[in-house]
């Protein structure tokens, strides 16, 4: 790994396969490291570890365990450069989108550094005069979570943020094909003095091996998880056997919708930020495009003509938009979609080309309808199928028409358009006029079978502590 300078960012790498999970670059199909895989008497005494670290940790005050969180974000901030190269390396996307995602992952730190300070209770009007009722919050105790391989560092860091900003100690299962940036974030933590115990990374012989034993284990008490909708509700399922806390961030399929009030141009480009980012492989990725008949042929114009400007290839070369997706199985799932809406009487804007490796031309389908199966399916790809509408009635119904309800976009110039369609949009976000809304300083989260709990904002540190009530009599 001779591209990364800072060694202490790779101090946990094991030399080879036989002591852990090896790790390959998906825009060249080279092993570039192996990380140390933990056996399941190495967890279950890490949980054990936990549970003793977190009650010291919550006894700490807030403005203390606040101040090492704010050495913890200035650290990745200084090592920005090298964590976004690392992300690249096992990731595949852009470098300037992986030092992108390593600024927003720190802000995440940041922004639940501050929060710390902020956990207060509440003093609540008695009903009579010899009562005091007041409430606080504690931390939850032990929490774990369960990671993806798209965002290897910030679906950490908006986790372990408001955990450990909370009180709680933190066990993160990260993705085993981007495992290296999580290791790397975490040691970064551990210079900044955050304690080994109270923050640990693990990975297991399976990921089914310690989701059962985050689930099933008593101490912990509160589970994350971000990843498909199928997983979450067997996540969800094993937890609900002792009552554990949980928050799901699952699947989505958001429409992009532009009236035919919009303005074309910047509708244009919300779609190139909102559908190409990461490749398409989001979860708050524009899935599905909805244009008015009146624009439908200007948008689709404009749009492919501007998607056919993306350069595809390795992140770390200059000028690149789109890296590869993450694995030949991802791959022909994506293209089976393709092929299947073309089937069924979608058309290519422009001539499809077929690219080696993981790599994949980025697409614009014309002339799709409802009722293909591409239209309902997370696509998790650089795929754009573009569907016609007449009238709002008929929009609502069929952006709605979904099991997921994570994110929206929509572009309107009418501000009573505006209110309506947000107010009838079944989404726990809805980005008007805007391809790009996540941010540390707002509620993200979803509704349906898109997950429960909001992750950021002041509700973030929330889905980490429990609200006593204490009732004082003899007044």
């Amino acid at each position: 790994m001779q591209q990364i300078q800072n060694k202490s960012l790779l101090s946990f790498m094991v030399s080879n396969e036989a002591e852990g999970i090896a790790v390959t670059n998906p825009a060249t199909g080279e092993v570039i490291g192996y990380a140390p895989v933990s056996a399941e008497s190495d967890i279950l005494n890490g949980i054990e570890r936990a549970s003793v670290a977190q009650k010291e940790w919550a006894a700490m005050p807030a403005k203390a365990r606040s101040a090492l969180l704010q050495k913890w974000n200035q650290l990745i901030l200084d090592n920005k450069q090298e964590l976004g190269r690392l992300m690249t390396l096992e990731q595949g996307k852009p470098l300037a989108e992986a030092q992108g995602e390593v600024v927003y992952g720190a802000s995440f730190i940041e922004w639940f550094a501050e929060e710390a300070k902020r956990t207060y209770g509440e003093t609540i009007p008695a009903p009579s005069k010899d009562k005091r009722l007041v409430t606080i919050k504690q931390p939850i105790g032990v929490a774990c979570a369960i990671t993806p391989w798209n965002f290897p560092i910030a679906m950490i860091t908006r986790k372990a943020g408001p955990a450990l900003a909370a009180g709680c100690s933190f066990i993160v299962k990260p993705s085993e094909s981007t495992p290296l940036s999580a290791f790397a974030v975490a040691e970064l933590a551990y210079q900044a003095g955050i304690p080994r115990d109270v923050l640990q990374v693990v990975l297991g012989e399976t990921s089914r091996q310690v989701g059962g034993i985050f689930t099933t284990h008593p101490l912990i008490r509160k589970l994350s998880f971000t990843g498909s909708t199928q997983v979450g509700s067997i996540l969800m399922q094993q937890s609900a056997a002792d009552i554990k806390r949980t928050s799901m961030e699952l699947g989505g399929n958001a429409p992009f919708i532009v009236f035919d009030d919009a303005d074309i141009d910047a509708a244009v480009t919300g779609a190139i930020a909102s559908k190409f980012r990461n490749a398409g492989q989001t979860c708050v990725c524009a899935n599905r495009f909805y244009v008015h008949s009146k624009v439908y042929d200007e948008f689709v114009t404009k749009f492919d003509a501007a998607v056919q400007k993306l350069k595809v290839g390795n992140g770390l070369e200059a000028g690149v938009n789109i890296g590869p997706v993450i694995s030949e199985l991802a791959k022909q799932n994506i293209q089976a979609l393709i092929d299947g809406a073309i089937e069924q009487g979608a058309k290519p804007v422009s001539e499809l080309h077929q690219l080696d490796g993981l790599f994949m031309q980025p697409v614009v389908l014309k002339d799709v309808t409802h009722d293909m199966k591409i239209v309902s399916q997370e696509i998790f790809g650089p795929v754009a199928p573009v569907i016609r509408f007449d009238n709002d009635d008929q929009l609502i119904e069929m952006a709605n028409d979904t099991i997921y309800g994570l994110a929206s976009y929509f572009y309107s110039q009418n501000i009573h358009r505006v209110w309506k369609i947000a107010e009838a949009l079944e989404y726990g976000m809805v980005g008007i006029n805007e391809g790009l809304i996540s941010t540390e300083v707002a509620p993200f989260g979803g509704v349906k079978q898109s997950g429960i709990g909001r992750e950021g904002a002041k509700q973030g540190i929330d889905e980490y502590m429990d609200v006593k009530y204490l009732c004082f009599g003899g007044n």
